[in-house]
């Protein structure tokens, strides 16, 4: 079968599409034949090395993933062959004791498709039925196929840790993102009062506007000003990072009394300074936070189903053309995910 198949770190270039033997479905397991694919900035960061963190190569990339059931192991139920299916990416032991009370992302077993384990980008994949759910019928295979990892991401964010009202002014970073388009949806859905997001140029804050953005600004020196004018006598009341460096000093100074920020990444870098006068005074909470749990990843299908969130794809490509549609993220040219199709 084919792959997408890493075999050392670096540039979009070392990633190969090529034949590797095709994996056995075993008693307890489901094997799906893959349809489509989407890229994360997970997987760009994976192909590069993730500083402190061994990666087993060669490693199959990708997280997210849709298909069809073509054979079901003994002792698997639930389950029929022709099923369209929809890959939960998160990795865990269900029978951990932190995974039984609903926190299955913050078990020491917790992993993810693609980073710790072997990743969705091969025309087969067999699974663990944990990792396997129904498919929404509300959109295509390419469609849901963009959408898990980043809304169960965004989701866990801004409803299970920042734990976002009606009344917030929300701040989210770098809106044509995967997680920030994601971010805005969910937020707008819940309903929140302000929601200002930033962008690289402009020609994608119209894009942002439509997502449901109240005000879009360039993520550039004048950014903290500009919010600032933007908000008068109003403070954010939630940031939304997954920036890192660039962005820390101006989220610090924008936030109200009691905000909140919550991040998921560090794209810009990941050491920043904290002032804990700052922090203490303002009665600020830094929030971390890394996947879902698998309530939110539920509660992220049924809104998709309803059609309350929305997939915004860029563009999609053929498996074999992965080193174009890595360029087009790592040179931010793309608005929305990038796919691709597993034939």
């Amino acid at each position: 079968m084919k792959a997408v198949l890493l075999e050392s770190h670096g540039p979009p270039e070392v990633l190969k599409y090529k034949d590797i033997p095709e994996i056995v479905c075993g008693p307890g397991k489901i094997k799906i034949k893959i349809k489509f694919s989407s890229i994360n900035h997970l997987d760009l960061w994976v192909r590069s090395g993730l500083p402190g963190m061994h990666i087993n190569l060669p490693m199959i990339m990708g997280s997210d993933a849709t298909g069809t059931i073509v054979e079901i192991g003994k002792d698997v139920n639930g389950f029929s062959i022709g099923d369209d299916v929809v890959i939960q990416p998160g990795v865990y032991d269900p029978e951990c004791k932190t995974s039984i009370i609903g926190h299955e992302n913050l078990s020491p077993t917790y992993g993810i498709l693609g980073e710790t384990h072997t990743g969705v980008q091969s025309e087969f994949v067999v699974l663990e039925p944990l990792h396997v759910y129904q498919m929404p019928k509300s959109f295509s295979h390419a469609e849901i196929s963009s959408m898990p990892l980043t809304f169960m991401t965004a989701y866990q964010m801004l409803i299970e840790k920042a734990k976002i009202s009606k009344s917030d002014n929300l701040l989210i970073y770098g809106g044509t993102s995967g997680v920030g388009s994601a971010a805005i949806q969910i937020a707008k859905n819940f309903g929140c009062h302000e929601i200002i997001s930033t962008v690289g140029s402009k020609d994608k804050i119209r894009y942002v506007e439509e997502l449901g953005a109240s005000a879009v600004f360039l993520h550039d020196h004048n950014l903290y000003s500009n919010v600032k004018n933007y908000l008068g006598q109003k403070k954010i009341d939630v940031v939304f990072e997954h920036i890192g460096k660039e962005t820390w000093e101006t989220s610090m100074k924008l936030l109200a009394k009691g905000g909140r920020l919550v991040t998921c990444g560090a794209t810009t870098g990941s050491n920043v300074e904290i002032n804990l006068t700052h922090i203490f005074f303002k009665q600020i909470s830094i929030l971390g936070s890394t996947m879902s749990n698998i309530n939110a990843f539920k509660n992220v299908l049924k809104n998709i189903s309803n059609k309350e969130y929305k997939p915004m794809i860029d563009s999609v490509f053929l498996a074999k053309d992965v080193v174009l549609a890595h360029q087009r993220i790592e040179n931010r040219e793309n608005m929305g995910k990038v796919v691709i199709e597993m034939l």
